[in-house]
């Protein structure tokens, strides 16, 4: 079994948001599965976020994802293809 993961880590959260989204809903077919976190409660929240996808597809949509999340300012992504022996 393979499953393919991609860590997004988002600074500068406020400002990039809008446009991590919209790749994320351009993509939304190869997503899987979702998971955002941040720190902070009510008015106190983080800049900086942590976004966890499982992705299905071909490796080559994947890997496109990763790039056009990476060439936003202040957004690291990372695929990792993990898989059972």
């Amino acid at each position: 079994m393979e499953k393919s993961i991609l860590i997004i880590v988002v600074g500068k959260r406020k400002e990039t948001v809008v446009n991590v989204q919209k790749i994320l809903t351009a993509w939304g077919c190869i997503i899987k599965t979702r998971l955002g976190i941040h720190d902070g409660v009510l008015g106190n929240c983080s800049e900086s976020g942590l976004i966890i996808l499982e992705l299905v597809g071909n490796k080559k949509d994947k890997r496109g994802l990763a790039r056009k999340l990476s060439i936003l300012p202040g957004v690291t992504a990372k695929l990792v293809e993990l898989s059972t022996k």
